[in-house]
C-alpha cells in the first residue's frame, strides 16, 4: 500500500492531449508566459512545434534554455509563473506549460528523438562542488561550450535536492537520474563520495589544473528551534526525514530508519513548501495523523497554494496562530507540546515534530579556502562582474548558497547567469597565458 502511495500522483497529458494543449495557445505579440518565466523559455515556440506534432523541434527549443525540462515541467511553480503570466489565465485556464514541457522531455527520452553532438574539451577545465539544480546547470551549459567538467559530489547518489528533498510523488527518482544522464551525455564526468573540504580543497582543484571552481552546495545546515525541550529524541529536522524516505523508497535504507512510524501524531513547525511535503509524506509513511502549526494565518504561507490544497485533501490539519512554547517528553523522548493559540494555552500530544523553519550553508568548504567572502547570515558573497564570481579569484558561487533558498528554476536561472561569468573568466585568463 505504501508503494502506491508513492507512485507519482499528477499523471502526464498523452499524445493527443499534449497536441490539444499546445493548439490552444494564442500566439500573443508580446507573450507574457516569458515574461514570467525565470529563464524566460521560448514558450511559443516549443508549443507551436508540438501543436504540429513536431516534438523533436520542441525539444530543441527547450533545450536551448533548459538542462532539467523533465523536472522543471514536474516541479517549477507554474501557478506564479508562466502559467500565472498566460493571457488565458483571466478566464482562469492557463495554458497548462508545465504538463507540455514535461510531455515532451519525457517522449524525447522515450523515443531517443535528441542526440546532442559532442562539442571538444579543449576550452578550458572546471570543477563544480554539488550536483544539484544549479551545479548541473552550470555543468551542461559549460560543456554544450566546450569545456572539459568534473562534478564533485559529497552523497554516493547524484542530484542533491532533486533526490533527497523532493518526494517520490512529486519528483520520481528515475526521473532525475534520467536527467542526470543526459548531462553526463554531454561530456560531464562525475566523482562521488567525494566531500570538498574534507577529503579535496579548493586550492587541491587548482593544483589539479582547474582554471575555474564553481560552489552549489545549497544550504545544507537546517535552522534549530529554540524552546524547552526542542533536544528530545523525535524532534527532526524534515530534511532529514525526506531524505530517509527518498532512501526508503530507493531500498537503500530500511523501514525502521525513518523517523516517522505507522501510528505516529507527527506535528510540523512551518508553512512552505518543504512543510507540505514533510506532512503529506508523512501520511504516506503510516503517519496516524499530521498537523501544521503556523504562527500566522493561511494568507500568509509561503507555500504554493495547490500543494497547500493538496495537503488539505489528503489529510493534514492545519493550526493557524499557534506558537509552540515548550515540548514535552519521557524518558528524552518526545510525548507532547504546549501549544499557544491566539493567546490560549494548552497541551497536546506528539510523537514527532518536523523541523521545517529554514536552512543556511555549511563553511565546510568556505572555512577550508582563504579568500571566500561571506554575509553576515553566512551566504557566499558574488560580484558581478565576471558574474558570480567570489572575492577569490577564479572560484565563483551560485543557487542557495548564495541567496536565501529558493525553487528549482529560480537555481536554475542564477546559473545559467554565472555559466556565462565563467566562461568570459576563462576565455579572458587563456587569452592572457596566451
Amino acid at each position: 500500500m505504501a508503494e502506491l502511495k508513492f507512485k507519482e500522483i499528477n499523471e502526464g497529458f498523452s499524445p493527443k492531449e499534449a497536441i490539444d494543449e499546445a493548439k490552444r495557445c494564442l500566439n500573443c505579440k508580446k507573450p507574457l508566459c516569458v515574461t514570467g518565466c525565470p529563464i524566460e523559455h521560448n514558450i511559443p515556440g516549443f508549443l507551436f512545434e508540438l501543436s504540429t506534432g513536431n516534438v523533436g523541434n520542441a525539444m530543441q527549443i527547450i533545450s536551448e534554455k533548459s538542462n532539467l525540462p523533465a523536472i522543471c515541467g514536474r516541479v517549477c511553480p507554474h501557478e506564479k509563473q508562466c502559467e500565472g503570466h498566460c493571457i488565458l489565465n483571466k478566464k482562469d485556464n492557463p495554458i497548462r506549460v508545465g504538463k507540455l514541457e514535461r510531455f515532451i522531455a519525457d517522449f524525447d527520452s522515450e523515443m531517443g528523438l535528441i542526440h546532442e553532438k559532442l562539442t571538444p574539451k579543449t576550452r578550458g577545465k572546471v570543477a563544480i562542488i554539488g550536483s544539484g539544480p544549479a551545479g548541473l546547470t552550470v555543468a551542461g551549459d559549460l560543456a554544450r561550450e566546450g569545456f572539459n567538467v568534473v562534478i564533485y559530489e559529497s552523497e554516493q547518489e547524484l542530484g542533491g535536492v532533486l533526490m533527497f528533498g523532493i518526494p517520490h510523488y512529486r519528483l520520481p527518482k528515475d526521473i532525475v537520474k534520467r536527467e542526470i544522464d543526459k548531462i553526463a551525455g554531454l561530456g560531464v564526468t562525475f566523482i562521488t563520495n567525494c566531500m570538498i573540504g574534507k577529503d579535496l580543497t579548493v586550492d587541491d582543484m587548482f593544483a589539479r589544473g582547474f582554471d575555474a571552481v564553481f560552489i552549489g552546495t545549497g544550504t545544507a545546515v537546517p535552522k534549530s528551534l529554540e524552546i524547552p525541550g526542542s533536544d528530545l529524541i523525535g524532534v527532526i529536522q524534515s530534511s532529514y526525514f525526506l531524505r530517509t524516505v527518498s532512501l526508503y523508497n530507493n531500498k537503500s535504507l530500511g523501514k525502521r530508519e525513518v523517523p516517522v512510524k505507522t501510528g505516529d501524531k507527527v506535528g510540523i513547525i512551518g508553512a512552505g513548501n518543504v512543510a507540505m511535503d514533510a506532512a503529506r509524506t508523512a501520511l504516506r509513511i503510516g503517519a496516524k495523523s499530521v498537523t501544521v502549526f503556523y504562527h500566522k494565518t493561511e494568507q500568509d504561507i509561503s507555500a504554493l497554494q495547490t500543494e497547500y490544497n493538496e495537503a488539505v485533501e489528503e489529510g493534514v490539519k492545519f493550526s493557524w496562530k499557534t506558537s509552540l512554547t515548550e515540548l514535552k517528553g519521557e524518558k528524552n523522548k518526545l510525548k507532547g507540546a504546549t501549544i499557544s493559540v491566539d493567546g490560549e494555552q494548552s497541551d497536546i500530544e506528539l510523537d514527532v515534530l518536523l523541523l521545517a523553519i529554514g536552512s543556511r550553508p555549511a563553511n565546510r568548504i568556505v572555512s577550508t579556502t582563504e579568500g571566500i567572502d561571506v554575509s553576515d547570515t553566512g551566504y557566499v558573497v558574488t560580484k558581478e562582474r565576471p558574474y558570480g564570481m567570489t572575492t577569490r579569484k577564479g572560484v565563483f558561487a551560485g543557487g542557495d548558497v548564495v541567496h536565501m533558498p529558493q525553487t528549482v528554476v529560480l537555481a536554475m536561472r542564477e546559473a545559467k547567469n554565472v555559466a556565462k561569468g565563467i566562461l568570459q573568466y576563462v576565455d579572458a585568463k587563456k587569452l592572457l597565458e596566451e
